[in-house]
């Protein structure tokens, strides 16, 4: 169940900004250019997703600038959580 969790917060954000940019038009007015949402793809993809979707022609608010830090904040949660068990099986094969 675990790794199910894992392979979901990996993938899951990276399946839905590709829909999103594929079939949509919301990746090309939030961003400029095409490489940052490719970076945004492969490093942060919740903050890329979530930035995508509340982006807006005025600007970010403060309500979806607060979303936004909550995306990074899943982006490095997501990260540390892949760390963490690398640490975690990496200790169980050598005391184990």
């Amino acid at each position: 169940m675990c790794c199910f969790v894992g392979i979901l917060a990996f993938l899951g954000p990276r399946v839905a900004l590709a829909t999103l940019w594929i079939f949509g038009d919301r990746v090309e007015l939030a961003f400029d250019s095409w490489w940052v949402p490719l970076l945004g793809l492969i490093f942060l993809p919740w903050t890329t997703l979530v930035y995508a979707l509340v982006w807006q022609v005025g600007g970010l608010d403060n309500w979806e600038i607060l979303l936004v830090v909550g995306a990074v904040a899943l982006d490095v949660l997501t990260y540390m959580q892949r760390t963490a068990a690398k640490s975690v099986n990496t200790a169980y094969r050598r005391y184990g």
